[in-house]
């Protein structure tokens, strides 16, 4: 099997709906020697701010000097993305390699898209052995098939509303499926929020004699200057203040992203990985983030390789990933704060099951235009559906454009190189776009 096919194998499965449950993935890993079991894991789940938080545990451990492996969902253009090693991405020809195996093992068993990428990650760490791999949930916690490890430590972001459909319509039911990840006396480290979300996490590690520590009681940060902030830890292990931070990632929220990571950091000597305020300090300038709130310019000869059709000259982009109400309001925030007063191009392309709605309302007044485009995928919808969604009063700024591609040359156009174009509504949608800017990932 070489990549293509394993690429194909893979497409194919995509027609099998989203399954939540552990058993094929426990019953593929009992049959290949149990590799979760020589690995050691953070486990970490949420709705909003998983990525980052992985990418800036990463950074730190690795500037510190370990070897470390992050698997993340989902990918832009090609799967091997959402499996690294350090800075490496997994070969096409281990993938293809793996993936053989996963085929031969199943036999006449099918599984999911999630629970095979997952299956050919775990099997490439355990070849690897890295000292300590950064696990993502896909969309839940409790029934996701990463849920088979058990980890050093768990972690759970920011809680909002997303993928009602499979994890409840409620924010406690959602707090309810993520908290499945919190494991009996395995220490959680969590970014609590409402109420009720607050409430379900405490009782489950309570059930589960899980230690928590809660962003905004056991840690928390404020900023001491514009451009600084601190870290403070209350309780024990985490006692403590860490001064002089600051991230490189754009968006206020990310320093609720890196303090969760810090927090988590706290609770790793005790098991060999110790990283110093220093190395810190570093890692938080030094980490990367692909498509959340991400900022670049092109100009001359990279802007027309990649745009050939236009004229412009220069032009300037943000790129994010955001695509649920929590995610959007976030995105907005950033706009009126970081760049009040800068003619903004929207281009927006969103899933059918989302709230269109509640997007467009807010992103839209913020746009001189807003063009609107169809992601790939059956459940995208449709330029004309999306346009039934803007507010009213502000649907003259539309214009249509079924392919993405042809969306982002009229977006750059009518940014007339002075404006910024904003590419958000769906990961799916800067999957297509990105590539063709910045080239691949992996």
């Amino acid at each position: 099997m070489n990549f293509t096919e394993a690429e194909n194998y893979l497409n194919a499965l995509q027609m099998h709906k989203i399954k939540l449950g552990l058993a094929a993935m426990q019953s593929f890993l009992a049959q290949v020697g149990s590799p979760e079991k020589r690995l050691r894991f953070i486990h970490v789940a949420g709705t909003n701010g998983k990525g980052s938080v992985c990418a800036t545990l990463l950074t730190a451990l690795q500037q510190a000097g370990f070897r470390v492996g992050m698997y993340t969902s989902p990918h832009f253009s090609t799967v091997r993305e959402r499996i690294r090693f350090d800075n490496e991405y997994i070969s096409e020809a281990e993938f293809a390699e793996l993936s053989a195996k996963v085929i031969e093992v199943l036999g006449e068993e099918v599984i999911t898209y999630f629970e095979f990428v997952t299956a050919v990650a775990l099997l490439w760490y355990e070849r690897r052995a890295p000292d300590l791999v950064i696990l993502e949930t896909g969309m839940g916690g409790r029934l996701d098939a990463t849920n088979v490890v058990t980890p050093l430590l768990s972690l759970i972001t920011s809680i909002s509303m997303d993928h009602q459909a499979y994890l409840g319509d409620t924010l406690a039911a959602i707090a309810s499926e993520k908290a499945g990840i919190i494991k009996k006396n395995i220490p959680v480290i969590a970014a609590g929020g409402a109420p009720e979300v607050v409430q379900t996490l405490c009782e489950t590690a309570e059930r589960q004699q899980a230690p928590l520590y809660l962003l905004g009681r056991d840690f928390s940060y404020d900023h001491e200057s514009s451009s600084l902030w601190r870290w403070h830890g209350q309780t024990p292990p985490l006692t403590g203040e860490i001064a002089g931070l600051r991230c490189a990632m754009r968006g206020a929220y990310q320093e609720e992203n890196a303090a969760l990571a810090i927090a988590a950091l706290k609770l790793l000597p005790s098991h060999g990985f110790t990283v110093d305020e220093e190395t810190l300090r570093s890692a938080l300038l030094a980490v990367r983030w692909p498509g959340r709130l991400e900022f670049f310019r092109l100009t001359g000869e990279a802007l027309h390789q990649a745009l050939p059709s236009t004229s412009v000259r220069s032009a300037q982009f943000l790129l994010d990933g955001a695509h649920n109400a929590d995610g959007v309001a976030k995105l907005a925030a950033t706009l009126r704060a970081d760049y009040a007063g800068l003619p903004i191009t929207l281009v927006w392309g969103a899933m059918i099951d989302k709230d269109i709605r509640a997007g467009l309302a807010q992103l839209a007044p913020l746009s001189q235009r807003v063009v609107l485009t169809r992601v790939a995928g059956e459940r995208a919808a449709e330029p004309e559906q999306l346009l039934a969604c803007m507010p009213e009063g502000e649907r003259h700024k539309a214009v249509l454009a079924r392919l993405p591609a042809d969306a982002l040359a009229q977006a750059v156009d009518l940014a007339a190189g002075d404006g910024l174009v904003v590419i958000a509504g769906s990961l799916y949608l800067l999957g297509e776009l990105r590539p063709m800017l910045l080239g691949e990932i992996a």
